[in-house]
């Protein structure tokens, strides 16, 4: 494993530099320091020291010069605006999450694509009184963990569920024992054969939650939508019913995606 670490290949350094920016971003704008990166990547500090001089020099980070600790850099800034101003998920999603919840009575989620990760963008509560807190903004799981994570990744390609499964191995063994590799491919076989995905309880105990994909006008999932409940909620025949309001509300942000992508590209029409 050190001897890996110690000459990684060129697409793994580039995986290890982004993870890092985007442990320093989920910071909420506070500087983090090395030890903490260090222990959330599992990385040597020597291999994070790298990594960060690396994003340094790209102008995506930049180091407190009394605490040395990392924040955000000023080119983070502008590759976000660009982001936003191209491609906003929750803003085109957010008038479905509302009518989801309305409709379902229940918690629904927007989460993103994030590498072999999934990150919850948005949660929306309805007006059942008992709520499952399975997730909140800002929380990231390895793709396949939840509903919404399963949906995901049963959208990848045959090799890239593979691969999702590999590098997410030693993170799933140690905090999600219950998600052995075995079980993700069961359940991805299960959800692309229904069409959505089912999560009975596996994150949290009675709390049991249904996914759908959302597909970028380019055919790959760049996020999904979910809604959680108390398993007392969810029986097959109520699955079915939010499985349809799902597909729903997926019909009405892929056709906004497809309507942005023409608006910012109008000579793709």
């Amino acid at each position: 494993m050190q001897q890996k670490e110690a000459e990684p290949g060129g697409a793994q350094s580039v995986d290890r530099a982004l993870g890092l920016l985007s442990a320093i971003a989920r910071a909420g704008g506070n500087a983090v320091s090395i030890n903490t990166l260090v222990e959330q990547s599992g990385l040597s500090r020597p291999t994070v020291r790298r990594m960060l001089l690396a994003l340094i020099r790209a102008g995506m980070v930049e180091q407190d010069k009394d605490s040395r600790s990392y924040a955000l850099g000023p080119e983070s800034y502008v590759i976000g605006l660009m982001a936003n101003r191209r491609f906003d998920l929750l803003d085109l999603a957010i008038d479905s999450l509302g009518a989801l919840a309305r409709d379902s009575e229940d918690t629904c989620f927007l989460s993103i694509r994030r590498g072999c990760h999934s990150v919850c963008l948005h949660r929306e509560d309805g007006p059942f009184p008992i709520r499952t807190y399975a997730l909140q903004a800002g929380q990231r799981h390895p793709l396949g963990v939840g509903a919404g994570a399963m949906a995901i990744l049963a959208a990848l390609p045959d090799r890239e569920v593979d691969d999702v499964i590999a590098d997410n191995a030693q993170t799933l063994a140690s905090g999600y024992p219950g998600y052995t590799p075995e079980l993700l491919r069961d359940h991805v076989k299960e959800t692309r054969a229904r069409g959505w995905s089912v999560n009975p309880g596996l994150y949290l105990p009675n709390s049991w939650a249904v996914g759908i994909a959302l597909m970028a006008p380019s055919g790959e999932p760049i996020g999904a939508l979910s809604v959680a409940a108390l398993d007392t909620r969810m029986q097959p025949d109520r699955q079915l019913e939010i499985a349809g309001l799902l597909k729903r509300e997926k019909r009405t942000i892929e056709a906004k995606l497809n309507r942005k992508l023409e608006f910012n590209n109008p000579g793709t029409a």
